[in-house]
């Protein structure tokens, strides 16, 4: 099955649904596959943003030498602020860049710990999701 699913990537017939839901429509898989590349240009940008950030607050000289000890404070505050922030976005690119592979392979929208159908419903609220709501739930959980 997984080949048959290989051969023909962006049919409507190829992306599972769960148990009640209507079969994906060539529009939809559209819509989802370019909310998830404009997706994947917005994340890179907001990390290139972020990175210029980060490089102005790191040559701003932190050693603290002749500094107010509060100016100190709050640069490594913001510092700390922008990688967290930069991380994220480097976490939700990854995810945006795999759901977008599992796409172009055939392979979107089965749960990568089950194989069940992720569901067309989750997917279109969140289209980088790689696991059903039940495999989330249990890892949340751990």
């Amino acid at each position: 099955m997984p080949t048959a699913r290989k051969t023909d990537p962006l049919g409507p017939a190829s992306i599972p649904v769960a148990e009640g839901e209507e079969p994906w429509t060539a529009e939809e898989l559209a819509e989802v596959r370019d909310e998830l590349t404009a997706e994947v240009a917005r994340l890179e940008r907001a990390i290139s943003v972020a990175q210029a950030g980060l490089e102005d607050l790191f040559s701003d000289g932190s050693d603290g030498a002749g500094r107010d000890p509060a100016d100190v404070g709050s640069t490594n505050f913001e510092r700390d602020q922008e990688m967290s922030l930069a991380q994220n976005a480097r976490e939700m690119l990854e995810q945006a860049q795999l759901a977008l592979r599992l796409f172009d392979t055939g392979e979107y929208g089965s749960c990568e710990s089950c194989g069940q159908p992720i569901g067309k419903d989750r997917l279109q609220v969140f289209p980088r999701a790689t696991l059903c709501m039940t495999c989330k739930k249990r890892e949340e959980r751990r």
